[in-house]
């Protein structure tokens, strides 16, 4: 793998790994029992903290790309693997039953 792919990847990674960490510990107005200032949406959060959100994407991403190289560079989980459907049977074979040709005649 190149250096810029592994870059890409983790760039990629860190993304979904910010949508997946947002959530967590972000308390709403009415989770805290206060009133929200004017002009605030109700769902805003009160304790909004972006270095937290940041340091923690930071480093599931790091996990989740750990993970990925390892399975890159050791093959546990290969195409052939997530290959569910069967093959399609062979075209060429079945015209030549039907018509009674060898195939490449």
């Amino acid at each position: 793998m190149q250096w810029t792919s592994g870059i890409a990847i983790y760039f990629l990674l860190w993304i979904f790994s910010a949508f997946i960490v947002m959530p967590f510990g972000v308390r709403t107005h009415h989770d805290a029992g206060t009133v929200p200032e004017t002009g605030h949406a109700d769902s805003a959060p009160v304790n909004f903290r972006p270095w937290r959100i940041v340091w923690r994407t930071t480093l599931l991403a790091a996990v989740l790309f750990v993970l990925f190289y390892l399975n890159y560079t050791q093959g546990w989980i290969t195409a052939e693997n997530l290959d569910f459907f069967p093959a399609p049977p062979d075209i060429s074979a079945e015209q030549s039953l039907t018509t009674g040709h060898a195939a490449g005649e």
